[in-house]
């Protein structure tokens, strides 16, 4: 018997036998980049609450995908025992090879016809108050995905319609109308992460461009000037603090109502290097920052992640702008 270390989750698992076969194929022909050690205001609780297994049961019983696994996000422990859970759709492999993502990149499946309804019915089970939606780049469907995403929005709103919906778009880069389609399936909320600093992108997100991501928030203020719209990036990538702070006067040019900071996590060896763990001082520094400028709310620590507390953050979000407009 042996036992393999998951490095993300840290769990230990044992087999009878090794089976040589890569998370990430597509980045072994990357150099290694040791892992550091995780400061100490890095520490998440390891899952395996009753409410945690309900969660897992109900993801798997409709055979859905999650971002809190495929991402390894440290928060999944804590969110899933409350029974939080953010899907991703359109399948596991994504037509990408970020450099600081954890999700397998391919040739993707064809998309499952019973996917909305499987995701509504799960939001529903869970009895979800707020559900965020992402998904894989799919570069290799004519609408990037689109479709499927208004598809899912509809699906959980006659399976649960009390319950809120944010969604976490790819870029739709060279997708024409795919962004006016998502916008007119009314989500409560738009999310479409910027990632990291321009001067990143190409070693970083190589596959996006930066001011084409920043038009794609403008336009959903202009298709609909009432829906909220996010935006997050990760710090620790190398960037310098006067970029972080231009990035964040980019968003606001874009109207952009929520901005969410956290650190960069390196998921393994073929991933990119953490470059510095920024201390909670200086994301309380951004914060400060972030809210002189505009956003209507942020969120920025070491374990923030885009779907982390987005339902507790959807009525901040709400109550600021009320507060704003003097309601």
């Amino acid at each position: 018997m042996v036992t393999i270390i998951d490095t993300v989750s840290n769990k230990a698992d044992t087999v009878s036998k090794v089976v040589a076969k890569p998370r990430h194929p597509e980045k072994a022909h990357r150099p290694d980049n040791p892992i550091q050690r995780k400061p100490d205001w890095i520490r998440v609780k390891a899952p395996g609450s009753k409410a945690y297994k309900e969660t897992l049961d109900i993801v798997r019983g409709n055979k859905l995908v999650t971002v809190c696994e495929e991402a390894g996000c440290p928060n999944m422990g804590e969110c899933w025992s409350h029974k939080h859970a953010s899907f991703m759709i359109m399948g596991e492999i994504c037509t990408r090879a970020c450099a600081f993502c954890n999700v397998s990149t391919g040739m993707p499946n064809a998309l499952d016809p019973n996917e909305p309804e499987n995701t509504g019915r799960a939001v529903a089970q869970m009895g979800l108050k707020h559900v965020v939606i992402t998904s894989v780049d799919r570069d290799d469907l004519e609408d990037g995905g689109a479709q499927h995403f208004a598809d899912v929005i509809l699906a959980i709103r006659d399976a649960s319609p009390e319950t809120t919906i944010e969604v976490l778009t790819p870029d739709f880069l060279r997708k024409e109308g795919a962004l006016e389609t998502v916008v007119a399936a009314k989500p409560d909320v738009f999310n479409h992460n910027l990632e990291t600093v321009p001067s990143n992108y190409l070693k970083v997100r190589p596959g996006a461009r930066y001011f084409h991501s920043i038009r794609l928030l403008q336009r959903v203020k202009e298709l609909d000037p009432t829906m909220f719209t996010k935006s997050g990036i990760m710090v620790g990538l190398g960037e310098e603090r006067n970029e972080v702070l231009q990035l964040m006067d980019d968003l606001r040019v874009a109207d952009v109502d929520f901005l969410t900071i956290g650190q960069y996590l390196q998921p393994s060896k073929k991933h990119h290097p953490v470059i510095k763990f920024v201390t909670p001082q200086e994301f309380k520094g951004y914060e400060t920052i972030a809210y002189t400028k505009g956003f209507l709310m942020v969120s920025a620590n070491p374990l923030t992640r885009s779907s982390h507390h987005a339902g507790e953050d959807f009525e901040k979000l709400k109550a600021a702008r009320r507060a704003k407009l003097g309601q």
